[in-house]
């Protein structure tokens, strides 16, 4: 279910060839095998790898086509500006075919945790957010049982929808809470006509934090900012996932559930760069992008940027 990244993915403008400060993503990114360990180890290191996979999507009635997004992703990441400090790892994509989500999302937690274990910090592209399941998993086989583990998401949906018949993309955090108990959940931007009165519920009975969308604005996002910075330091650790419907569809047209009501992205880019810099936060995950869907490469470019402001929020560290 592995395969390495072609190297025509990263291609882009030239300004010098010979000066490091003038390079762009596509010239400084390393691609390696994610079975192999990393020889020449930079400081700051971020490790890329996609999750080519709409399974989760298709299971929750969804708008399928973000098995596209991670190579899409790259293609709009290769020409940005390279952050100084950082060394970029291309790890490759885990893919999902024939209906195998679960055997996808083991394999993407068997990756995470090898990067864990190299002090790599792993940014996963999605890729419906079924990937956010196969991301714990990365922590389930590296990070210390006993440990207390935050789950920050940025999304619409709460997605702890029951799994008795199968898992999906609306599933996995309550399959987390289930599995791991000293896991904690705080969302952010939360919809009230995007959840039943069952979702809230569940929320509830589950301990979960969040903050609803219409409370996120110019004048509050620092609040908004501190009460999930006060979530992760009661932590020993957390992930940090992103699902694109959170944003507003006039800004990222090409995902599964667009909502017109959804998060402006200069809010959304405050939350990442705040976050992304927090050193409890070890990794992070972009979800369902949908190429397929998307207008003029809207949603793909905002995501790709969104991505970037991560990895430069962890390059100042």
């Amino acid at each position: 279910m592995y395969e390495s990244t072609n190297p025509h993915m990263w291609k882009g403008r030239i300004d010098s060839t010979d000066r490091p400060e003038m390079f762009r993503f596509h010239q400084a990114v390393q691609i390696k095998s994610v079975f192999e360990p990393v020889q020449d180890l930079g400081t700051n290191s971020v490790g890329i790898i996609g999750f080519k996979c709409d399974e989760g999507v298709k299971r929750n009635q969804g708008r399928a086509g973000s098995f596209e997004a991670p190579d899409a992703l790259r293609k709009n990441l290769a020409s940005l500006p390279m952050p100084a400090g950082a060394s970029i790892y291309d790890f490759g994509n885990i893919v999902c075919e024939n209906g195998r989500l679960e055997a996808a999302q083991e394999e993407l937690g068997q990756a995470a945790a090898r990067m864990l274990q190299q002090n790599i910090f792993p940014i996963i592209l999605g890729g419906g957010h079924e990937v956010a399941y196969g991301h714990y998993l990365g922590y389930k086989y590296h990070a210390d049982a006993g440990h207390k583990m935050g789950i920050v998401n940025i999304d619409a949906h709460f997605d702890m929808r029951p799994y008795d018949e199968q898992p999906s993309s609306g599933t996995m955090f309550r399959q987390i809470l289930d599995e791991k108990q000293n896991a904690s959940y705080f969302c952010a931007g939360i919809q009230r006509n995007g959840n039943t009165a069952f979702l809230f519920e569940t929320a509830a009975e589950y301990g979960c934090e969040f903050i609803l969308e219409e409370e996120i604005n110019p004048d509050s996002i620092q609040q908004c900012l501190q009460k999930m910075t006060e979530f992760v330091n009661k932590n020993h650790f957390s992930m940090l996932t992103l699902c694109s419907d959170v944003l507003e569809a006039s800004s990222a047209p090409g995902v599964s559930a667009p909502s017109p009501f959804g998060l402006h992205p200069k809010l959304v880019r405050t939350i990442l760069r705040g976050l992304a810099a927090h050193p409890k936060i070890k990794s992070f995950d972009i979800a369902e992008v949908n190429p397929a869907l998307d207008e003029s490469e809207r949603t793909v470019k905002l995501g790709a940027q969104l991505v970037y402001e991560v990895i430069c929020a962890r390059s100042s560290l």
